[in-house]
């Protein structure tokens, strides 16, 4: 069975433990699987009745392009999240989604998302706990654009995607493979690359983090923690009601 060793499924499985059926229901949203190459959008902000996707490998980005042709990325997606699933919802996609790297990720249609919430509700609650873990990321990026300085801003992003990633198995403590460029981290986080730049190396001088050659070394995971305030609960994914 594909989806028992899927990242979605060792996600939503971090929450509730997944019997045979509800697995065989997430089996089904895995039929038509695609690749996608680098650089060329997935989904375009205004397009309609666009599907969502289930990102099996491979990062993308979400984001916006302001009149002035500047981009902000609202958000990274890495392996065993859902993309455009509140472009489905709405009917009309909201934003941009590019791959960073090569992906590979499962179309799913709105009626075959309906379905199989209908047929398994422990499944829909588990996916509704790992939207609702997303909205807590972006109140998190809210606050960090709007009132942390630029250093611990950077580290608290870098913490949040470490977690996100050693809950699909991807990443440690001491670190995590990373695709992202400095022009990738300026466009979330409000920055310049060449304050980026900077960033990465006050953090790196600091014995607290190492970022190069697509490589993030956590030198020091207290220490980074302490610098960024960053609450290890807000991300927690025990899920003690479907225990």
């Amino acid at each position: 069975m594909y989806s028992k060793h899927s990242p979605l499924a060792r996600k939503l499985g971090s929450f509730v433990a997944l019997d045979d059926a509800e697995l065989a229901v997430l089996d089904g949203l895995h039929q038509r699987r695609r690749r996608f190459v680098a650089g060329r959008d997935l989904v375009h902000q205004g397009q309609t009745r666009s599907a969502a996707y289930i990102l099996a490998e491979g990062w993308v980005c979400s984001y916006k392009l302001l009149r002035d042709g500047t981009r902000q990325i609202v958000d990274f997606q890495i392996p065993g999240d859902f993309l455009g699933l509140r472009s489905v919802l709405f009917r009309t996609a909201d934003h941009n989604i590019e791959p960073i790297t090569t992906v590979e990720a499962s179309e799913v249609k709105d009626s075959e998302l309906l379905t199989a919430f209908t047929q398994t509700p422990r499944l829909a609650t588990a996916v509704l706990w790992a939207a609702s873990r997303d909205e807590a990321m972006v109140v998190e990026h809210l606050v960090g654009i709007g009132r942390r300085n630029a250093l611990e801003r950077t580290a608290h992003f870098l913490l949040e995607l470490n977690a996100r990633l050693m809950l699909v198995g991807q990443a440690t403590t001491a670190g995590f493979d990373c695709p992202l460029t400095q022009y990738h981290l300026a466009d979330a986080l409000g920055l310049s690359a060449v304050h980026i730049n900077r960033v990465l190396g006050e953090l790196r001088e600091k014995g607290l983090l190492s970022f190069q050659k697509g490589q993030v070394e956590i030198l020091d995971f207290k220490g980074l923690v302490a610098l960024a305030e960053f609450d290890l609960g807000y991300l927690d994914h025990e899920g003690p009601l479907l225990r």
